[in-house]
């Protein structure tokens, strides 16, 4: 056990002297995630509403159209300014350009609704209206609807015999919005991350597969330059040196992925839930990865071979995964892209972000360590080229 710590040692200082761990580990991914943010923050960020003119022609003398406009002027999500006009005039204002909306309400509108006839409401749109314009058609939409549901409960009450203050109640029970709903925003509870969050972990967990891929670089590394031989002449077992080396890349990977997930989510404002289920993401998702240098090792021959075939496994399970942006499958390829173990991390991280904990970690968990047991069986079984060169 000295002797596996002391090589463990001896190549961790060599990884912080020679500051491949600082910048491939760490610096590397840190400035692609801030250039990816300038590239896609933006979506994580709700539109803003600006203000708005509305053309209005509506009878001050009826008890119920005035309030289509008194509702509009009241919004908090934007400013909306009404202007009062003649119904022949709201078009030619509207196709100028001067209003987003024109709303022409027809004489006796609550006539007309009280009767259980249909009322007329004219709602005209800009040429060069955006969002703005469908706040308020909605907003005029949801009010004729709810007082026509006023009217509708009141003439039903008088046709059941109620008392006037009784018909009273009931219209203006009917015509308010219920406070027992409320929208709130809130935060999808499993699997999904906001775009900062989706970039941060997914540039964790393709790097991830980079930091490891030091522990089999160094044992390639040793038997090119003739230090293997030595090393296995000490009065040791080859499987401590191999172990030495992954068990190397396994703490850098922990170091580095916990690194990038803290500072990432400080730097752009990311919360990624339970600190203890993060954590056995992290170690669960490094020992998938390392594993997956057991299969490296025994197929390259050489370093640099390692390096190839590394930066290859790394780009396309880190793609797949959704390191970059989401990929949408179906069938086979969704089954593939699901035991992906970097595709499980992201999705791990998106439940915790959620409110999830270790207990709601079940599939991704599965599945990194499946992945990790499969890689390590593959690599007993596969012939070691590099011992036979």
């Amino acid at each position: 056990m000295r002797q596996l710590w002391t090589i463990v040692g001896f190549d961790l200082r060599q990884r912080l002297r020679d500051k491949s761990i600082l910048i491939f580990g760490i610096a590397v991914p840190l400035a692609l995630m801030g250039v990816l943010n300038l590239l896609l923050g933006g979506f994580d960020e709700s539109p803003e509403l600006e203000p708005v003119t509305v053309a209005a022609s509506v009878p001050a003398d009826d008890p119920l159209a005035p309030t289509i406009v008194d509702v509009l002027t009241g919004l908090d999500v934007m400013d909306v300014t009404v202007k009062d006009m003649p119904a022949d005039e709201v078009d030619d204002y509207v196709a100028d350009g001067d209003a987003a909306v024109g709303i022409t309400v027809d004489d006796g509108f609550a006539q007309t609704v009280s009767t259980g006839r249909q009322a007329r409401v004219e709602i005209i749109e800009g040429d060069s209206s955006g969002l703005e314009a469908d706040v308020v058609i909605s907003v005029v939409q949801g009010t004729v609807d709810q007082l026509t549901a006023g009217v509708v409960a009141t003439v039903a009450g008088s046709a059941e015999g109620l008392s006037p203050d009784e018909l009273a109640t009931v219209g203006r029970t009917a015509a308010t919005p219920s406070d027992h709903i409320a929208l709130i925003e809130g935060q999808a509870s499993n699997e999904q991350l906001s775009t900062k969050g989706t970039l941060v972990a997914g540039q964790t967990g393709l790097f991830l597969l980079f930091t490891v891929g030091f522990g089999v670089l160094a044992l390639l590394a040793e038997r090119e330059q003739g230090t293997m031989a030595r090393l296995q002449s000490m009065p040791m077992r080859r499987s401590t040196v191999v172990l030495a080396k992954s068990l190397t890349g396994f703490l850098l990977g922990v170091f580095a992925t916990s690194f990038l997930l803290t500072v990432g989510s400080l730097l752009f404002g990311v919360d990624f839930g339970d600190v203890l289920a993060v954590a056995v993401l992290i170690v669960t998702a490094v020992a998938a990865a390392t594993s997956l240098t057991f299969i490296v090792a025994r197929v390259a021959r050489t370093a640099e071979q390692a390096n190839v075939m590394q930066s290859i496994v790394a780009v396309v399970l880190g793609m797949a995964g959704g390191a970059f942006f989401p990929i949408p499958a179906t069938g086979l390829a969704a089954t593939i892209i699901d035991v992906n173990p970097i595709a499980a991390f992201i999705r791990g991280l998106g439940i915790t972000s959620g409110g999830g904990d270790l207990a709601d970690l079940g599939t991704p968990l599965s599945i990194m360590v499946g992945f990790a047991v499969v890689c390590l069986l593959v690599s007993r079984v596969i012939p070691d080229r590099a011992a036979t060169t």
